[in-house]
């Protein structure tokens, strides 16, 4: 089990390193110079030119690369050219509000899903799996931002249920703020329980056919024990791997769904600093996303023995 563990963490490191040098070269280029960005169009030479040298600009790419990975290590991701804010920070305060969505929604379309994606499996080609595989097809087919819409104009313009602009952090207003979040995770909780559900549903078909499973009904056990204590644990396996993926995916692509319901998340910082050539800020998003993507598929991976034991002796 420690092999297996220090095997993945070994892996991991190769992994953010190759991501650190994409990103920073992506960042080269875009095009635009960030020192003209920040003085604006009528900059002077002399002064666009000493600001190119605090920032670095003026000397080679492997040198901007050494400063600016060593100011990585530390923890520096430089400071925002819109608001003069250091970067890490508010990627940290906007990362929390988009964890408080999509954390919600995993958790709560892993719990229904899973469950239902057994049943599907355990009543093949029966009305109840039709009915469950149509639901599931049909939350995967719309995309997220149209259902965010219909949510939008049902739930809050026409119900009055619940608000339908702005935002209210849960640690200022609890109540408050769990209104604002409510749209936001019913959007993902439904795309996400279609993708989740389908897999529950193939992976536990595969194992239901093996010959362990016709041995332990010919023992006499009942189709629910079969499914708990046989079926559950082999099956759950691919799921996990794949709500590993789902996490780390909607992590990086809340964006959309963040505009939509105009939350200050992360994905929204990154399609504003997009708009604005605030290129720290870009560059610290993308690094943090793809760190955030890699550090979860690497949770995934030294928890998938915990589902599989044959894993950890291999």
């Amino acid at each position: 089990m420690l092999r297996f563990i220090l095997t993945r963490v070994a892996m991991a490191i190769p992994t953010l390193l190759i991501v650190a040098v994409s990103v920073f070269a992506l960042i080269r280029l875009i095009p635009g110079d960030p020192a003209a960005l920040m003085l604006g169009d009528l900059a002077d030479p002399a002064s666009l030119a000493d600001l190119r040298h605090r920032l670095g600009l003026d000397q080679g790419l492997l040198v901007q690369f050494g400063i600016w990975f060593g100011h990585l290590l530390q923890g520096d991701l430089g400071q925002s050219i819109t608001s003069q804010e250091a970067v890490l920070p508010l990627i940290l305060e906007r990362f929390w509000v988009s964890a408080q969505v999509v954390l919600a929604a995993v958790l709560l379309a892993s719990l229904a899903a899973v469950p239902a994606g057994l049943i599907a499996a355990w009543r093949q080609n029966s009305r109840t799996d039709m009915a469950l595989v149509a639901v599931a097809t049909l939350f995967l087919s719309v995309p997220t931002f149209w259902l965010g819409l219909l949510l939008l104009l049902f739930l809050g313009l026409k119900m009055e249920w619940l608000p339908v602009v702005g935002y209210v952090s849960v640690a200022e207003d609890p109540m408050r703020g769990l209104l604002y979040l409510v749209m936001p995770i019913l959007t993902l909780f439904l795309h996400e329980t279609g993708v989740i559900l389908r897999m529950a549903r193939a992976s536990t078909l595969e194992v239901l056919r093996l010959d362990y499973i016709t041995h332990a009904r010919a023992k006499g056990l009942s189709e629910a024990a079969v499914l708990r204590r046989h079926a559950f644990k082999n099956a759950f396996g691919p799921t996990w791997t794949l709500i590993g993926l789902v996490l780390g995916n909607m992590l990086g692509g809340i964006a959309v769904t963040e505009t939509v319901f105009t939350i200050p998340g992360l994905g929204r910082l990154l399609v504003d600093s997009i708009f604005a050539r605030d290129y720290p800020v870009i560059q610290g998003c993308l690094l943090f996303v793809a760190i955030t993507y890699v550090l979860v598929n690497l949770i995934v991976d030294l928890c998938y023995p915990i589902f599989d034991p044959r894993v950890a002796v291999q």
